[in-house]
């Protein structure tokens, strides 16, 4: 399917897709840093003491104390790439919906892809500062200290991220399907994304609903890179896409 813009003029601003493939590459480095992609028991002995899982919340507060103690660089390192992650989450957030005003769209779901994405790279900013003050020394030798922040990484990265960045993939989408300025496809993809990431909601009061954050987050990056990358710059450009 082919849809043509009839504006003219190309819009000004840096390219959201680098600043997606940026963001995802940051975030992504940092998880590196304190979780394995190996279950336990096909770790080495040697590996599993240098890099275990990062502790889930059903942990004993003993082995989330623990982590902390023993892994405060591979911690600093998470929150240090975590926080820079923030930085092009929240340009790419302005650049997309400056670029939505720009081609004509005139719909509240602009502005509300604008609130989801600030409130998600400011808490993916905050989660990353309470990360680094656990990984301060001292800090960690308190257990009790230790844990209530972990407690509040684990919100504010978890489905504070998933709420708001379902907010900002929906209000981009539907601007872009009602405009026909995104593929059905990646459309279709974002709205999925959307609802799934506003059901994550329930995992504040449903622990079996904690899936769906990360089925929120890992599928996002790839949403953004496309939706950068395929958002129309230049007023009158052609925005191809298979049809359903």
């Amino acid at each position: 399917m082919t849809t043509t813009i009839q504006h003219k003029g190309g819009h000004r601003g840096p390219h959201p897709g680098v600043l997606a493939i940026i963001y995802a590459l940051l975030f992504n480095l940092g998880l590196c840093f304190v979780i394995s992609f190996r279950p336990p028991e096909h770790l080495a002995a040697s590996e599993a003491a240098v890099r275990p899982y990062f502790p889930g919340p059903w942990e004993s507060t003993e082995t989330i104390v623990n982590y902390f103690q023993t892994h405060s660089h591979s911690v600093l390192m998470c929150a240090f790439l975590q926080f820079g992650a923030a930085i092009p989450l929240g340009i790419f957030t302005a650049t997309m919906v400056s670029r939505l005003r720009f081609l004509g769209v005139r719909a509240a779901g602009a502005y509300i892809a604008l609130f989801g994405g600030l409130m998600t790279a400011f808490n993916i900013a905050i989660s990353a500062l309470v990360l680094w003050v656990m990984a301060y020394p001292g800090i960690a030798e308190d257990s009790g200290v230790v844990r209530a922040l972990y407690y509040v990484v684990f919100a504010i990265g978890g489905v504070g991220f998933s709420v708001p960045m379902g907010l900002l993939i929906a209000g981009i989408s539907i601007p872009a399907l009602m405009a026909k300025l995104l593929p059905k496809w990646l459309i279709v993809f974002g709205l999925t994304l959307g609802v799934i990431g506003e059901l994550s909601f329930f995992s504040l009061v449903i622990p079996g609903a904690l899936f769906l954050i990360p089925l929120t987050r890992f599928p996002s990056f790839i949403w953004l890179i496309f939706a950068g990358f395929k958002l129309p710059r230049r007023a009158g450009a052609e925005v191809a896409g298979p049809s359903f």
